[in-house]
């Protein structure tokens, strides 16, 4: 061996030891024919936070608003060759925009709500209708709704009248996927709603003698078989409620982990009450897994509210013999703040244009009323 090629020899190692990363992904890295990377991303909880501002304070609050998750929804995007997004519920009310165009302005015909409006740019592929949404009556609703361009779910709230559900209970979503060797496939995907049935207590001006609730896993065992004989290759719970690991009722708020035990469900994104999953909060919980982000071996993520994080899960899919089967499943969310409070992401300049005449117009009726 020449000293020249001993010198470069040594020149190499040094950069594979200083850059293990980049060793490691080139010695591991094997595409496989038939495996699918398949991202799911979740918002959940917005309560009309659109814009990052405090109607309440009346000033720019970079904690908050669907502006600055949309920019962490498009750089997930590109991470990746397939995703979906969904979100979970309470998107209507929450705030003096919500209830400005609920109360005060209403929704006139021919015009979008501006959630509705957001979630159609963003191109969600599917949204939960939360318990927050009956806060204005059904009326107000079913105006707002028609506005959405992409499947409105849930399952577990049925019309008194005609003994069915009152909003679309499911959907599948058929999709062109592309595997790690850049083969497209079809894949169906499953996604079903539900939410806490004691909006008939919190509602009960708006709802009684029109719709009632059912218990959201008593729905869940009625509608995932039904679902999988559709052909449904994997199913997404859109379950507008929160995490307990107490004794279940049929009137449990929180069903998430009863909801991860029921066979055919997959996938699980949560919300309702405001927190977020994976974190510290469920290190001791049973059956529970923070690391991987999974509660019965099966994937949840929960992202904490008002748009401060953005919930992720990545499944990792492989067909056999015509069957689509889950090889590895693990959750995580991103803020949009760190924990002291400083910005990691810039708004999304375009939906905020979208969204600002509303915001406007909220500042506006809040200034005349010297608030």
């Amino acid at each position: 061996m020449n000293k020249k090629t001993l010198i470069f020899l040594i020149i190499l190692s040094l950069f594979e030891f200083s850059h293990p990363a980049l060793s490691f992904k080139a010695a591991t890295v094997h595409p496989l024919p038939g495996v699918v990377d398949l991202r799911i991303l979740e918002t959940t909880d917005l309560h009309a936070s659109l814009v990052n501002y405090d109607y309440y304070q009346t000033r720019v609050d970079n904690r908050i608003g669907l502006v600055k998750t949309a920019t962490l929804i498009k750089k997930a995007r590109k991470e990746v060759q397939n995703s979906l997004l969904f979100d979970d519920g309470d998107h209507l009310k929450g705030n003096p925009l919500g209830e400005y165009l609920a109360r005060i302005r209403g929704i006139r015909k021919g015009k979008l709500h501006p959630v509705y409006r957001a979630f159609n740019y963003l191109h969600y592929d599917a949204v939960a209708i939360g318990n927050h949404e009956f806060n204005y009556g059904l009326e107000f609703l079913n105006a707002a709704v028609k506005g959405a361009k992409m499947p409105v779910l849930n399952a577990n709230v049925f019309s008194v009248k005609k003994k069915k559900p009152y909003f679309t209970p499911y959907v599948i979503l058929k999709r062109k996927v592309v595997d790690q060797n850049g083969r497209k496939h079809h894949l169906k995907i499953g996604v079903i709603a539900f939410m806490p049935t004691q909006i008939m207590k919190w509602d009960k001006a708006n709802l009684e003698g029109k719709v009632m609730a059912k218990p959201m896993v008593d729905t869940a065992k009625e509608f995932i078989p039904i679902m999988k004989s559709k052909g449904a290759d994997i199913i997404v719970a859109l379950a507008h409620t929160g995490i307990s690991y107490g004794t279940y009722s049929a009137e449990s708020e929180n069903a998430v982990y009863y909801l991860s035990k029921i066979p055919g469900i997959d996938v699980i994104l949560a919300g309702h009450s405001h927190n977020v999953f994976p974190s510290s909060v469920y290190k001791n919980s049973p059956d529970t897994n923070i690391e991987t982000g999974q509660i019965n071996g099966k994937p949840v993520v929960m992202a904490g509210a008002f748009g401060n994080h953005l919930g992720i899960i990545d499944l990792r899919l492989k067909k056999t013999n015509g069957q689509w089967g889950i090889l590895k499943g693990t959750s995580f969310t991103r803020p949009i703040v760190n924990d002291a409070g400083t910005s990691l992401v810039k708004r999304d300049k375009r939906l905020y244009q979208l969204v600002n005449p509303e915001h406007q117009e909220t500042v506006d009726f809040i200034n005349k009323l010297g608030l």
